[in-house]
């Protein structure tokens, strides 16, 4: 199947990245993780460790010699998730300062698919400009904002709302995405209604 980058930043919100890295692999997919510093405090810090149980390689985020950070490089995607203000900032800016942020600069050169998923609010107006920004340059920035109309029971299920919504832009396709969040159908207006 595909390869996919999925990019950790030390922005809080480290379940959306091991959910998202998660239905990567159970849909038969290859996860490359690069994971800032303060991003693998947050991971450690939020007990998502199992995050690194679902990535198939992990190079050092200052590495410049790994295989993502050029654009003859076969891969299918990147999500940055979730996605500090200060990392969407670099990326928007063209700063290639690390390899998370080298890749997704390979990413938007190769026309490629580039989810970012800011997890903080509210914004200010250089947050709303640098999104502006990456939006013109072809990227999708997915705000951390799950719904609530399927009834999620969970915290898991409640981020997956989140996550479906990442992989539909990575591409992976709608029929493997009911399998973890039913799609609006408005049937649940009427069901939910009665509840």
């Amino acid at each position: 199947m595909g390869r996919y980058i999925l990019g950790v930043t030390g922005a809080s919100g480290a379940i959306y990245a091991t959910r998202t890295a998660m239905h990567l692999k159970r849909l038969g997919h290859s996860v490359t993780a690069l994971v800032t510093a303060p991003g693998r405090e947050v991971v450690s810090y939020e007990g998502q460790n199992t995050l690194f149980d679902y990535c198939d390689e992990m190079p050092d985020v200052n590495d410049f010699f790994a295989e993502c950070s050029s654009g003859s490089a076969d891969y299918a995607g990147m999500a940055v998730v979730p996605c500090s203000m200060g990392t969407l900032g670099r990326i928007a800016n063209g700063t290639s300062d690390n390899l998370l942020v080298r890749s997704a600069d390979v990413c938007l050169k190769e026309r490629r698919p580039l989810v970012i998923v800011p997890r903080e609010m509210p914004y200010n107006l250089i947050h709303l400009e640098n999104m502006e920004r990456l939006t013109r340059a072809g990227a999708v920035v997915i705000a951390a904002s799950p719904q609530f109309y399927s009834w999620p029971a969970s915290i898991d299920e409640l981020v997956d709302t989140v996550v479906v919504k990442v992989l539909k832009h990575l591409g992976i396709p709608a029929e493997q995405l009911k399998e973890i969040t039913k799609p609006w159908s408005g049937e649940q207006l009427t069901v939910n209604s009665e509840q």
